[in-house]
C-alpha cells in the first residue's frame, strides 16, 4: 500500500506544485506546458486513486470524496 500512497502524493502534491510554476511562468508557452504538466499529473493522481479504492485501501466515502475532488480539477473549464 506504501508504494500506491507514495505514487499518490507524488502526482497530488505535483499539481499544485506546477501548478504556482505556471503562475509564473515567463511566457504563455511556459504557462500553457507547465499547467499541462499540472492536467496530465491530476489524471494520473485519479489512477491512483482508483487503485486505492480497488485494493480495498480506502471505502467508498473516501473513494467519492476524493475521486470527485480530483476529478473536478481534471474536468474544470480551466484545464487544458
Amino acid at each position: 500500500m506504501s508504494n500506491l500512497c507514495n505514487q499518490l502524493l507524488r502526482t497530488g502534491t505535483s499539481i499544485g506544485a506546477n501548478n504556482a510554476e505556471a503562475c509564473n511562468g515567463i511566457s504563455k508557452a511556459d504557462f500553457k506546458s507547465k499547467s499541462f504538466i499540472a492536467l496530465k499529473e491530476a489524471r494520473e493522481s485519479l489512477y491512483w486513486i482508483e487503485l486505492l479504492h480497488r485494493n480495498n485501501f480506502i471505502d467508498d466515502r473516501q473513494y467519492e470524496s476524493i475521486y470527485g475532488d480530483c476529478e473536478e480539477l481534471v474536468n474544470s473549464p480551466s484545464s487544458l
